[in-house]
């Protein structure tokens, strides 16, 4: 795929994108018009991803692609090296509080006030004053769209009751979502010895939040307002502007981290996740994000596969003698090399007896999709019914069925 290196090049052109302070998240910021993005190369990776070669010059530290629909990745480069995520931290307190929603413990409508230690906090902010109180709706878009220090800490302490505690399980779905090599010391993302993570497992981290669809009611915001008009947000993720079916997610930016990103986006079916760490301005960073996105919707797509039809199997000691079996695709569907619909064979491979009881939903086997001899999924094949195991009593029951049956 010699010809994706020279698209890649050419894809490293966009919107200009500006910096935040040192230290600290982005800023608001005005669009400068027909800036180029300087293509500069300082990595070059070969990588697997469903059987294509991958050749991509990005101006970061560490990278990764995965679609969203499976978690594949689809490209890599140093994305096991731990390093300061900045901001992009807010994507697990951002998850917490999904979270939180979900099973009643706060609510949009519940009124927040401000502490002390929350409104103290530096870095980007929106402001908050302690004693000031706030919906945690607008705590979340200043979150989401602000990269809000301030609020993301007023959040944290009313949902666990002190940021300490809030950071705790920030490190237990970490550690739930097998996220390896990271460690968190801040909600926020200020630089700290012990606040690292990699592109790997902040991949895994966004995955998990846009399992949560309210999630992109706020990422998708690029301009708002709070305190009735008095507050103005802009979105310090400006592919959410100008990248075609942007769904977030989020930015950072400090002096330990340099510029950093976590990208998503879905068209016709198709989520992606680009993650980007340690690009030295915003520029490299956007850049880099685009151009993973690029690539992915360039050779990649989502398609729905009507499974294979399904002889039923041999039970053996059952009340019954076969069990009809059920496919089991994904809702979401499957992830092939883009144009490759028709090259797409399915294999089933199932247990070779069944012994009752049986439960209905018993996994008996599985059908491999491949393309081109390559494995791009797999999924279930499980029983579409329970059977019981035969007893003397229920042979006998049968036997007296069947008499009274001849009359």
């Amino acid at each position: 795929m010699k010809g994706t290196a020279k698209r890649l090049a050419a894809v490293l052109l966009g919107a200009a994108l500006l910096v935040g302070p040192a230290g600290a998240e982005e800023t608001a910021w005005e669009e400068i018009p027909n800036a180029n993005i300087p293509a500069a190369v300082i990595q070059k990776e070969v990588a697997e991803a469903g059987g294509m070669q991958v050749e991509l010059s990005l101006p970061v530290k560490s990278a990764i692609l995965i679609d969203q629909n499976t978690g594949t990745v689809r490209y890599e480069m140093n994305a096991d090296q731990k390093l300061p995520p900045a901001s992009i931290t807010k994507i697990m307190s951002l998850l917490l509080f999904m979270e939180a929603l979900d099973s009643g413990k706060i609510a949009l409508t519940d009124t927040v006030t401000c502490s002390e230690v929350a409104a103290g906090f530096g870095g980007s902010q929106i402001w908050l004053k302690p004693g000031e109180e706030m919906t945690v709706d607008d705590l979340l878009k200043a979150v989401a769209v602000q990269s809000a220090n301030d609020a993301t800490v007023c959040l944290a302490e009313y949902v666990a009751g002190s940021e300490e505690a809030f950071v705790q399980m920030m490190n237990q779905k970490a550690a739930e979502l097998g996220m390896e090599n990271t460690h968190f010391a801040c909600c926020a993302g200020l630089d700290n010895e012990g606040h690292y993570s990699t592109a790997r497992d902040i991949a895994l981290m966004s995955r998990a939040l846009l399992q949560h669809p309210k999630i992109t009611d706020y990422t998708t915001i690029w301009m708002d307002t709070l305190r009735g008009g008095a507050t103005s947000l802009v979105n310090t993720n400006r592919l959410v502007r100008f990248y075609q079916g942007a769904t977030g997610l989020k930015t950072g930016t400090t002096n330990g981290a340099g510029c950093c990103l976590s990208a998503s986006a879905s068209r016709e079916g198709l989520g992606l996740i680009a993650v980007v760490l340690g690009a030295g301005n915003s520029n490299d960073r956007f850049a880099a994000a685009r151009a993973l996105l690029d690539w992915g919707y360039a050779n990649l797509a989502a398609v729905n596969i009507t499974p294979p039809e399904l002889e039923p199997l041999a039970v053996t000691r059952g009340t019954e003698p076969l069990v009809e079996l059920t496919a089991m695709p994904p809702a979401e569907g499957i992830v092939i090399p883009k144009g490759q619909r028709e090259a797409v064979t399915q294999t089933v491979n199932l247990v070779e007896s069944l012994e009752a009881p049986i439960a209905a939903g018993t996994e008996v086997g599985t059908v491999t999709v491949t393309v081109e001899g390559q494995q791009v999924a797999s999924y279930p094949v499980v029983t579409a019914a329970a059977v019981e195991r035969m007893t003397f009593g229920r042979a006998f029951q049968r036997l007296g069925e069947g008499l009274l049956a001849m009359g």
